[in-house]
């Protein structure tokens, strides 16, 4: 897959790093493609579940471990080299490179007993105890309590990365949990769990976007969500120093809880969305 991404990406920042120094109206031509996640991916794909999770208590180590481990299911994305590419680029430069996107689905009732998806359930059951209504609270417990079959969706990259990316590694994904569930029923889930990145406006929160613009289609299907600040785990508010005029925004998180049957639905919205 081709497209235009900025420098910013290229030299793949983090959120919570100081990028100021970067031309951020700067932008080159990069290919892209969907690969199979491998060990040597393990790094890129720690540093995409930091950017998710930031400080809270989970193992994205072990995380990371597990989307290598699956067979068959989810992508990394990678920039294409071909024959022509200079041999001689610089080996640090290369491997910083290495992974820009990480789109997969991680089995989280297949894999209870592991630290990590404990520390996930545990997560998601503080966070719904300080930040949601009852209701909300009540809807959330439900799901996490009497599901058999709950996903995790990570549907991550590096900031400045065009959102028709997903488009390709979300179609991939679907087809891929398509012929893993006639082998295994498991992955026949009853619901998807998403953390997407958002960021509100200052001085009215109304008023915000999503980190992965796509994400706006994951979140109308959502059954049910919760939102929480993650400001005081972030160094900077989305990624770089504000210039005089700028309207500041505050990073949040959104955890979305998605019927398994709309994934497919979604899928298509996003391809519609990003055409």
């Amino acid at each position: 897959m081709a497209s235009s991404v900025k420098k910013r990406a290229l030299n793949k920042k983090s959120e919570s790093e100081n990028d100021s120094e970067f031309n951020m109206d700067e932008e080159i031509q990069a290919d892209f493609e969907g690969r199979n996640p491998e060990v040597q991916d393990f790094n890129g794909i720690r540093q995409l579940l930091k950017q998710i999770f930031l400080k809270e208590h989970v193992d994205v180590s072990q995380l990371s471990d597990m989307i290598i481990a699956q067979e068959g299911i989810g992508s990394v994305l990678k920039q294409s080299w071909n024959d022509e590419d200079d041999d001689d680029e610089d080996d640090t430069l290369t491997e910083a490179l290495d992974v820009f996107g990480v789109t997969t689905v991680v089995n989280l009732s297949s894999h209870q007993q592991t630290p990590v998806v404990q520390q996930l359930f545990e997560l998601m059951q503080r966070l719904s105890k300080d930040n949601a209504n009852e209701a909300t609270k009540a809807k959330i417990d439900a799901i996490l309590n009497n599901s058999k079959r709950i996903g995790l969706l990570i549907n991550e990259r590096f900031v400045n990365l065009p959102p028709k990316v997903a488009d390709p590694l979300l179609t991939s994904l679907q087809a891929e949990l398509t012929r893993m569930m006639k082998r295994d029923a498991t992955y026949d889930f009853e619901y998807y769990v998403v953390v997407c990145k958002l960021y509100k406006s200052k001085g009215q929160k109304s008023t915000f976007i999503f980190s992965n613009a796509e994400e706006e289609v994951f979140s109308k299907e959502a059954e049910v969500s919760l939102e929480y600040s993650v400001a005081s785990q972030s160094d900077t508010a989305l990624g770089g120093q504000w210039a005089e005029g700028d309207t500041e925004m505050i990073p949040y998180r959104r955890i979305l809880f998605i019927p398994g049957n709309k994934f497919g639905h979604i899928v298509q919205k996003v391809k519609e969305f990003v055409g």
